[in-house]
């Protein structure tokens, strides 16, 4: 395959706003053994970019400056020592960065065909998000056919992913947003709704459960929630914590209550989790998830589309707070 010597990619000048995106021209990467390079048709827009973005996420150690944790495309080289993948294979990936680009390399047990009939650009907003909810709300929080959930950020594309997965796996879902519109999604998606903004999700919780409250959370508040989040809990409850847009610090923290319920405070961060880990995220979700991703069910919900040059701008439609699903960038 002719491959070009140069490729395209987003650069974070500075630490800022959405103006230090700014689109560059470097060397094409090369995959090391165990690594494909993909051709990247489509790249998924994340949280933890925007993060990264203003500073305040820096990469680890050997793991691309360039922003973009997930992208769906093309294989076009492969490492000394992978097996599975062909040159031509469509694939989506978890990335250890470098996904707004023309062709990234991505270890190749981060990896996963794309489901047949999916498009690329759902496809790119699989990996990091479909990961994430899997890692945490199901392996970290044990949610269950049967259990009940509540997922803060209903709307986001973390919480459209945990609504339709729970729906599909047969447990009730309760989950938040701050307007009317929000809420419908919610509904549309088999989610009980709550309106942050005319209720508290607590006194919903424990009206809607006669007082026992919920197995599972997903939070991506932190702080600002932390004690609602625990009078919400049902007894022996997992709290599991993935965010803190309200805040990484809790005041006046009553361990009693915790102790009380004997309620479960966890969490992670998929950057920070070996690649072993990921590797075995990446497989538990092909064996569970992929399934229903070919009957067309849970696919990704896209809320919009922006070329590559345009990233200031989609990273600028996510801090707005007002989408709907995912974000996603097309490079081919």
């Amino acid at each position: 395959m002719n491959m070009p010597k140069r490729m395209r990619y987003i650069e974070i000048t500075q630490p800022g706003g959405p103006e230090v995106l700014n689109l560059a021209e470097a060397d094409v990467p090369q995959p090391a053994e165990h690594e494909l390079l993909i051709k990247v048709h489509a790249a998924g827009i994340n949280r933890p970019d925007v993060i990264q973005r203003a500073g305040h996420y820096p990469m680890k150690p050997g793991m691309s400056p360039v922003p973009g944790l997930e992208v769906a495309g093309e294989v076009v080289a492969l490492g000394s020592a992978v097996s599975g993948f062909s040159v031509g294979d469509r694939v989506c990936a978890l990335t250890n960065g470098g996904g707004y680009a023309e062709y990234c390399v991505v270890p190749a047990s981060q990896a996963l065909p794309v489901p047949e009939g999916v498009e690329m650009i759902q496809a790119a907003a699989i990996p990091e998000t479909f990961f994430t909810v899997w890692a945490n709300l199901f392996e970290l929080g044990q949610a269950r056919e049967g259990s009940t959930v509540l997922i803060h950020g209903g709307t986001s594309g973390i919480g459209t992913t945990a609504l339709m997965l729970c729906k599909a796996l047969g447990i009730k879902a309760f989950a938040t947003a701050g307007s009317e519109a929000k809420c419908e999604q919610i509904r549309a998606l088999g989610g009980e709704a709550i309106n942050y903004r005319e209720a508290a999700f607590d006194d919903v919780i424990s009206r809607q459960t006669g007082g026992k409250g919920v197995d599972v959370i997903l939070d991506i508040m932190g702080g600002s929630y932390f004690e609602r989040n625990l009078a919400s809990l049902a007894r022996r409850g997992r709290l599991v914590v993935i965010g803190f847009l309200g805040g990484a610090h809790v005041k006046d923290l009553n361990l009693a209550a915790l102790s009380d319920k004997q309620a479960s405070v966890t969490g992670s961060m998929m950057r920070s989790r070996s690649k072993e880990e990921k590797a075995e995220i990446a497989q538990a979700v092909h064996t569970s998830v992929w399934p229903l991703l070919k009957q067309g069910q849970c696919l990704p919900i896209i809320d919009r589309v922006y070329p590559l040059a345009e990233a200031a701008n989609a990273h600028r439609r996510m801090e707005e707070g007002e989408h709907i699903g995912k974000i996603v960038l097309k490079v081919v």
